[in-house]
């Protein structure tokens, strides 16, 4: 398994639904999935901590917006327009209308046990599958560092065929008796949308998504992200990546701006807050989880990172 499909593998995606929609003439939706609302989709819904929001174009055309970000993408039939961090954003057709809240729109349960939208009108008619995935994973470097929204086609992809049958498949055959199913099938579609941005990288691109396509500093994010609790070294992770400690070196601050080391040691602090966050243990349990074998040692790292110490941190969260 390669470092991209180590992450998306730690995302613990929890599912996805399907959302058939049929716009014509003037129309224009604000679009965003709250936990509360993701809830309804599921038949047994575990807790959320981050939504992934998308819609694939099957007819026409559509031109999505993030709110307070003058930048328009306009998605084209056989495009997905993926919204990792779910920011609120607005959906228009050819001919746009005053923007109407999408849960207002949203029909309930159908005989085929799909959720709908129509919109009537005359002209050209966008038709769309509307979803989200829901992440358990609050600290989750690939989520953090995709960009707020991303247009993916699937014409020239070997792939969109079995794509694009197996999303008809879903929302005409598996929707109504088995939503984890096509949960199933949106993590899919969201792993090769992230997979192919990432490849359309250009070579002299920076940052923590370059870093993945490098062979050394890719294995080395793997290497850190599967065994941060373990006494990893510099020339340790260097002999993994098969490349001198220098080379290591230079090729991770020149993509990531920071060292191997520096990276581990704030990989573990964000491991730990999660572990303080969504578990409530006690700081001397995530000390010795996350690698320190003296628990004072961990909360000063905890408070350079944090500014808090652990339980204060910890409290802060809780009642937050």
């Amino acid at each position: 398994m390669d470092t991209l499909s180590d992450l998306l593998s730690s995302m613990r995606l929890a599912g996805g639904v399907f959302l058939d929609g049929e716009m014509a003439g003037p129309w224009s939706i604000i679009s965003q999935v709250t936990p509360e609302e993701a809830a309804r989709y599921f038949l047994s819904a575990p807790p959320t901590s981050h939504i992934i929001a998308y819609h694939y174009v099957r007819e026409g055309w559509l031109e999505c917006q993030v709110q307070g970000d003058d930048e328009t993408v306009m998605v084209r039939a056989g495009q997905i327009v993926l919204l990792p961090r779910n920011l609120p954003h607005l959906l228009h057709g050819p001919e746009r209308s005053e923007p109407v809240d999408g849960s207002q729109v949203v029909d309930s349960l159908d005989e085929d046990g799909l959720y709908r939208v129509r919109l009537e009108g005359t002209g050209e008619k966008t038709s769309v599958y509307c979803g989200f995935l829901a992440s358990t994973t609050p600290e989750n470097m690939l989520l953090h560092n995709l960009p707020a929204i991303m247009v993916v086609g699937l014409d020239d992809a070997k792939e969109s065929d079995w794509i694009r049958r197996s999303i008809d498949f879903a929302v005409h055959g598996l929707s109504k008796d088995s939503p984890e199913t096509v949960g199933k099938l949106a993590e899919g579609l969201f792993a090769e949308a992230v997979r192919r941005y990432i490849d359309a990288l250009p070579p002299e691109q920076a940052g923590w998504l370059a870093g993945l396509k490098d062979p050394a500093v890719g294995r080395t994010i793997a290497l850190i992200h599967k065994s941060y609790a373990e006494a990893l070294t510099l020339e340790g992770l260097a002999r993994e990546a098969g490349v001198s400690k220098t080379v290591l070196g230079d090729r991770f601050r020149a993509l990531l701006g920071e060292s191997p080391m520096q990276y581990c040691a704030k990989w573990r602090m964000n491991i730990a807050a999660d572990m303080l966050r969504q578990e409530r243990q006690h700081a001397a349990n995530v000390a010795y989880s996350v690698g320190f074998n003296s628990e004072a040692a961990f909360n000063r790292a905890f408070k350079r990172e944090f500014g808090l110490p652990p339980a204060a941190w910890q409290k802060l969260q809780t009642a937050a």
